[in-house]
């Protein structure tokens, strides 16, 4: 004997809760399924694990667990399939079969379109009446819809897959029904917003529109909505703006539910992995890839003493282990930094950034992300490493995903390694970005190749940090003196002189050519020529600053 578990995201909104009530009610009273109850996996009551244990102290070990959502977002893929793991932790035997999200489905299209006649013939949401041209007993057969726009309003994720949907529903939702077009939005964590919706349909001549929340139940979401649309609409006179109904308990979403069920025991899944954001590189969601499944936390069922606070903020953090990206930014120009840790960089709560680091990426953070300055200045203020190594492992220890965002490349006299291995030592899942290293960038902006066929078969990077005869320094300057290739020193500004005079001792061309490369990429780059016997002098007159990079070798003529 198999059981329905309909399993809701939960609301704050009572009105929610009743309606998700009524829908379970209505299910159950189909008489399809033997036995069927609901649960939340947040915020309201009764909590899945109510609902599972009422099941099975009535004999099911064999359950259907149907996500009463309307997109594949985080909470069906990865939040209540870890609540049924733990469920069934809970209850030795027990075994269940998953269904699929409802939408888009032709029948969810039928009910947003009843209720988008609905607005139309007046019946507005209780309690909504909106600013706007004067509707008073005006009532819109089907031929009105011409001209009539819809903004189609959904929840909003941060899986782009689920976002794409709700794109889908709103073409679908177009299709043959005759409005003058339907266009979607988000009310949170996506984007178009809600006003920005409203307004590119009143520029594209829109004069009468209803928004149409997708949204199955009442909820502090739909409400936004609603005073979203009244802001615009007191804002612009001119235009009829309506918000229709959300779905709600209705016939048309208990059918729905009952066909999912039906497909569940049969088997027939069908779920969409190509799109996925946990399975696929999706640009903006790397840190999504491969991220374990985990239960959301519930106010009577809570993961690791996690409680939601009384504002439900609609960035959740989920009980999940947090994580560490050492990104290399580049040398310094925003668009240098890679495709991946980009993406990272969007993802992240916490960003831990060097001085060199492309600062311009800061400014597209999300307006919650910490940024922690790990600036080291030369000859001025510097975080210490032992520090920069805590701060790293404490907000990855509180569920925090972390970019450490570096300049260049991490593991080229960056301490990447450093500071991987502080994480890997305090249990921390690390994860290293490679990036443009200035070592060839700052060369390669300032027209230079550091090899070239005929001219140069080899380059060394080399840190100029130390200067030659240091007893602290691991270079080998007789061997550089000795070879013939291309040399690249980097934090050189300090000891350039010095290097040059140790490599003229010990067999380089007195005439051997050098550039210094200063702010490679940024509109104040410097390239400053001379001999290498006479560098010292030429940066000093020239007053080069860090970040700058000198180029030794034949390739500099090339430039």
């Amino acid at each position: 004997m198999t059981g329905l578990v309909i399993v809701g995201h939960g609301t704050r909104s009572a009105a929610g809760v009743d309606q998700f009530a009524a829908l379970v009610e209505r299910v159950r009273r189909r008489g399809v399924v033997a036995d069927v109850e609901g649960g939340f996996i947040e915020l309201s009551r009764p909590p899945l694990t109510d609902a599972v244990t009422a099941l099975v102290e009535r004999g099911h070990r064999a359950l259907v667990a149907l996500p009463l959502v309307l997109t594949a977002a985080g909470h069906g893929k990865g939040d209540i399939p870890a609540a049924m793991a733990r469920e069934q932790q809970r209850h030795p035997g027990l075994t269940y079969r998953y269904g699929r999200p409802l939408g888009p489905h032709p029948l969810l299209h039928a009910a947003l379109e009843e209720r988008i006649d609905a607005a139309l013939a007046g019946a507005d949401r209780a309690g909504t009446a909106l600013a706007g041209a004067d509707r008073a007993g005006t009532a819109f057969a089907g031929a009105d819809r011409a001209g009539t726009w819809i903004a189609l309003i959904g929840r909003g994720s941060t899986d782009p897959d689920a976002n794409a949907e709700v794109a889908k529903v709103a073409r679908l939702l177009w299709e043959g029904r005759g409005y003058a077009g339907v266009e979607p939005g988000f009310i949170s964590l996506a984007e178009p917003s809600v006003p920005q919706v409203l307004d590119r349909l009143r520029r594209l001549g829109a004069r009468r529109i209803v928004v149409a929340p997708y949204f199955l139940f009442a909820g502090v979401l739909p409400d936004r909505i609603v005073a979203r649309a009244a802001e615009f609409a007191a804002a612009h006179p001119e235009l009829d703006v309506r918000v229709a109904d959300v779905i709600g308990d209705c016939d048309a979403l208990a059918d729905l539910v009952l066909e999912r069920h039906a497909e569940a025991l049969g088997g027939d899944i069908r779920m969409n992995c190509d799109t996925c954001a946990y399975r696929v590189l999706m640009p903006g969601f790397a840190d999504k890839v491969g991220r374990p499944q985990r239960p959301h936390d519930h106010p009577d069922d809570p993961v690791d003493g996690h409680h939601h606070h009384d504002g439900h903020s609609h960035h959740h953090h989920h009980a999940e282990p947090g994580s560490v990206a050492v990104v290399g930014g580049g040398p310094g120009p925003d668009d240098l930094i890679t495709v991946r840790g980009k993406a990272l960089l969007d993802a992240a709560d916490v960003v831990v950034v060097d001085r060199l680091a492309p600062q311009g990426l800061l400014a597209g953070l999300r307006p919650d992300v910490l940024v922690v300055d790990a600036a080291k200045v030369p000859r001025g203020p510097s975080m210490a490493q032992d520090a920069i190594n805590a701060a790293l492992v404490t907000h990855a220890r509180a569920g925090r995903r972390v970019v450490r965002l570096k300049g260049g490349d991490p593991y080229l006299f960056g301490r990447g390694h450093e500071e991987v291995r502080a994480c890997a030592a305090a249990g921390v899942p690390v994860t290293v970005v490679p990036g443009v290293s200035s070592a060839f960038a700052a060369p390669a902006l300032a027209g230079v190749p550091v090899t070239h066929r005929g001219v140069a078969h080899d380059v060394t990077v080399v840190s100029g940090h130390l200067p030659p005869g240091d007893p602290d320094s691991l270079v080998d300057w007789a061997a550089l003196g000795r070879a013939r290739g291309t040399l690249v020193l980097l934090m050189a500004v300090d000891t350039i002189a010095v290097i040059a005079a140790a490599l003229v001792e010990h067999g380089r061309a007195p005439e051997t050519p050098v550039l210094a490369v200063q702010d490679a990429g940024h509109p104040g780059q410097r390239a400053v020529p001379a001999r290498l016997d006479d560098i010292g002098a030429v940066a000093a007159r020239e007053d080069i600053r860090p970040p700058a990079v000198f180029v030794v070798g034949p390739v500099v003529a090339l430039s």
